[in-house]
């Protein structure tokens, strides 16, 4: 289940006052955006509710006997000869309730989104931030050195996505310290403690490589982005 997460006024200001703080020394620019979560996951549903439906029908497969003797003894015993269409449409109305039940259930949303495999939230969560990085930074900047760190909160994952000039320079294992310190810092429940550390440890990295210019102007956001 994800945790519940409240970003208050002081948390946004720190986050700001961070990129700011960060972009003093370098040429790039960070953009900071939060997500509730990256992904709906309705296709998991899906495929949970055929699972079970599917399930359900093999187990009324294999144990046909006992469920068909179970609706004789329910019915009074009046039922003593199935014919093949009647165990069909037996079968048909098992593995139709099974499917609606299991989707209903996983409307909910923390059980939907705790049967998501941790591959498949990562891919979703870095797809969310690589079309958030083109939409909003991608090619934004004069010399093309954006970076984005994009938190997701319910998935407890988060991407950093930069663009041309600095992943031509900057290999994207450098960023791990920045993610582990938000990471570190969401699991703990402290979001915005989170970004404020992995900002700082961004702009350590853009110093080096993009150090600030004479006249740079910032170009991008410093504000927290909340989606």
């Amino acid at each position: 289940m994800a945790a519940k997460f409240i970003l208050t006024e002081a948390d946004r200001s720190a986050v700001s006052a961070a990129v700011a703080r960060a972009e003093e020394q370098t040429a790039g620019e960070i953009v900071t955006i939060m997500a509730d979560r990256s992904d709906q996951y309705h296709d998991v549903a899906l495929w949970w509710s055929a699972f079970a439906a599917f399930a359900a029908l093999a187990v009324l497969g294999w144990f046909s006997p006992f469920y068909l003797a179970l609706i004789d003894r329910f019915t009074g015993g009046w039922q003593t000869d199935w014919h093949p269409g009647e165990v069909l449409g037996l079968a048909l109305v098992a593995v139709v309730l099974k499917f609606i039940g299991m989707y209903l259930i996983l409307l909910w949303k923390p059980l939907r989104l705790a049967l998501v495999p941790g591959a498949l939230k990562h891919r979703r969560v870095r797809a969310r931030a690589v079309t958030s990085f083109k939409i909003g930074a991608e090619r934004r900047t004069h010399g093309r050195t954006g970076v984005m760190i994009y938190l997701s909160l319910a998935e407890h994952r988060a991407e950093i996505v930069a663009d041309e000039a600095i992943s031509s320079q900057v290999p994207p294992e450098v960023w791990g310290a920045a993610m582990a310190s938000l990471i570190g810092e969401i699991r703990q429940g402290r979001a915005g403690q989170g970004l404020v550390l992995a900002i700082e440890a961004v702009g350590a990295v853009l110093a080096q490589h993009f150090p600030r210019a004479e006249g740079d102007i910032n170009e991008l956001p410093d504000r927290l982005i909340e989606v």
